[in-house]
């Protein structure tokens, strides 16, 4: 009985070592060395601690700011509080009102469109010689006032002068020519009515008439062609005439000679071969018609139009400024100044303005930025 208890005993004691030696152990998954792991952990640690540390700082820093502004606030009685913040609300309204008021009128604050140009006389001309000719007088100087149709040049030319003989011979034969042919006319018409009466008493031919009739006609058509040539002779003495009167230059109209270019002696050409400005033989300015051609911001055109009134002063006259007023706008902008250019009537200028003096003109808005009348 005792051996088979001890039997059995042993056979589990065995098992049970065997089912020990059987058992897993767990194995660590990470099998790195341990100073590596710790690397690897201090750099999370440190770049939230770095974190903490600014999430920190700028908590004490608007903590410093709130700290602050209720201290002052402390100091404020309520009245006072109430002051500041309608003051600060009000000076932002009006800055946002300013703004806008920039943005839709860009305009100066003194509510004024100021610009510089020059004087300008819109009437100015060079004066040419129609026909080529001789230069034997000149009759003005520089400076001097000149009236409509007043003698300026005397011009020389013995072809036009001749071309005027000869029209004048060819035209004296020309009526004399028609004179003869008249005549004929005459005593043909005088035989054909002869003719006619003795054909009706039956005392000539039949043929007789019809030749009177034939010479009638023929003396009509010569007194037909003799009055042409005549015409065309009249015609062609007219052209010589034109043309030796245009060998006196007379003014186009009163002004003053700004430019003298013609010398005696000068052969000048015809008008048609004269291009250039410098081949005139002088030149007329309209000096009681001037205007001045200011530039100003093309940012301002929305407040300008004509009849705008304003102001202008001379560099020759600085102490002497004068009315002005807005005669028309020039219908393109200058892309390369970034300007719109002004034509302006002068009123009571200084004595002494002349064309091409440098002139600053100033015009006033009223304040609602509309133009003053």
């Amino acid at each position: 009985m005792n051996t088979h208890f001890d039997i059995a005993t042993e056979c589990g004691r065995k098992r049970a070592e065997t089912l020990k030696s059987l058992s897993l152990e767990p194995v660590p998954l990470d099998i790195r060395s341990p100073k590596l792991m710790l690397r690897r952990l201090a750099l999370p640690v440190s770049i939230s601690a770095l974190m903490f540390g600014a999430a920190a700082g700028v908590t004490l820093y608007q903590s410093d700011i709130v700290s602050q502004f209720k201290t002052m606030a402390g100091t404020l009685s309520e009245p006072e509080r109430a002051t500041a913040d309608a003051v600060a609300v009000t000076q932002t309204e009006g800055e946002q009102i300013a703004e806008r008021s920039a943005a839709r009128n860009p305009l100066p604050a003194g509510r004024e469109v100021t610009g510089s140009g020059f004087v300008v006389a819109p009437r100015m001309t060079a004066v040419f010689a129609k026909y080529e000719g001789r230069i034997t007088r000149i009759a003005v100087t520089l400076g001097d006032p000149v009236e409509a149709g007043q003698i300026l040049v005397r011009l020389e030319d013995a072809g036009a002068r001749f071309a005027l003989e000869q029209a004048s011979a060819a035209n004296a034969q020309a009526e004399l020519v028609l004179a003869a042919r008249r005549i004929d006319l005459a005593q043909a018409r005088t035989l054909l009515d002869r003719t006619e009466i003795l054909a009706a008493r039956d005392a000539t031919s039949r043929q007789a008439l019809d030749d009177a009739r034939a010479a009638t006609e023929r003396a009509s058509n010569a007194v037909a062609q003799a009055r042409q040539s005549a015409d065309s002779a009249d015609l062609a003495i007219r052209i010589a005439e034109e043309r030796v009167a245009e060998l006196t230059v007379r003014a186009p109209f009163a002004g003053t000679v700004t430019r003298l270019e013609a010398r005696v002696g000068d052969t000048v050409l015809a008008r048609i071969d004269s291009v250039r400005e410098s081949q005139s033989l002088l030149t007329i300015t309209d000096t009681k018609s001037l205007v001045i051609d200011a530039d100003v911001a093309e940012t301002t055109i929305a407040a300008l139009k004509p009849g705008l009134r304003g102001q202008a002063v001379l560099d020759g006259f600085p102490d002497r400024p004068f009315a002005v007023a807005v005669l028309r706008l020039a219908p393109v902008a200058s892309a390369e100044k970034g300007t719109v250019s002004l034509r302006l009537s002068l009123d009571g200028p200084p004595d002494g303005i002349r064309p091409n003096m440098a002139a600053r003109i100033r015009i006033t808005l009223d304040e609602a930025g509309e133009p003053t009348q």
